[in-house]
């Protein structure tokens, strides 16, 4: 099995969203705290530059620093997260692998309280604990780890399917209240292929899109293709299609 290896190396800023405030350090003003981050984000990213240069170990220093700056003034940060994988990333490169297995945990932790599971940085420290099983000869746990990162991964996808369906519909429902119905069509069909690839003929969403794009072609005064979608949306009874009559005066 090839395993490929995600880490978030560089930090920009410090506003990254605090776990506990509570841990704050009190005798430290906020001008203080955030130039004691700024300090901090700079020994990480050092730190990410010796890593590329392969300059491992003064990595790791740089990293530890950067990890005592931060562990004075919050217990659970994402830019403390970061700086965690990375010593972690750091470790496994040297073959230390208990002390990778240590931060890269400590990672996944503050990235589970403060994120979830369902998050693309959760993933990644499921990614990396897979990796890191995998080399430490623990098939089944590198197994588990590297599984739920596929699923979270899928479901990040699947999410933004959805949102990107959601705005093409929106998009088309904009373009029709300008009368742009062939813009409206467009975006009407590209979000009925999400809908359909992600949910299935059935779904009510999917049946809803069909709706749109039947109720749209009878504007438009295409009565076949708009009979057609009427079919294909089997739960909206409701739709009437027939042709409008001009009767003369």
């Amino acid at each position: 099995m090839r395993y490929t290896l995600i880490v978030i190396l560089f930090i920009s800023g410090c506003s990254s969203g605090f776990y506990n405030i509570g841990s704050f350090n009190n005798n430290i003003s906020r001008i203080e705290r955030e130039n004691l981050l700024k300090r901090a984000d700079t020994l990480n990213n050092q730190g990410v530059n010796a890593y590329r240069n392969g300059e491992y170990q003064k990595a790791i220093s740089l990293y530890k620093r950067a990890i005592a700056i931060k562990e004075k003034i919050t217990t659970g940060d994402l830019s403390l997260a970061t700086t965690y994988n990375n010593l972690g990333v750091a470790y496994k490169k040297i073959g230390e692998f208990r002390k990778a297995l240590e931060y890269i945990k400590a990672s996944l932790k503050i990235r589970e309280d403060i994120l979830g599971q369902n998050d693309s940085q959760t993933a990644e420290s499921y990614n990396n604990l897979g990796i890191l099983y995998a080399k430490m000869g623990d098939r089944q746990k590198a197994l588990e780890y590297t599984t739920k990162t596929v699923k979270i991964k899928e479901a990040i996808i699947r999410k933004e399917l959805q949102e990107t369906a959601l705005s093409y519909n929106n998009l088309a429902v904009l373009h029709e209240e300008l009368g742009e119905y062939q813009e409206a069509l467009n975006d009407y069909m590209k979000s009925l292929k999400i809908n359909r690839k992600i949910f299935g003929e059935n779904h009510p969403v999917t049946q809803n899109s069909y709706k749109n794009i039947a109720l749209l072609y009878y504007t438009m005064g295409d009565y076949q293709h708009a009979r057609e979608y009427a079919k294909l949306a089997k739960s909206n009874q409701e739709i009437k299609l027939e042709p409008i009559i001009v009767k003369a005066k």
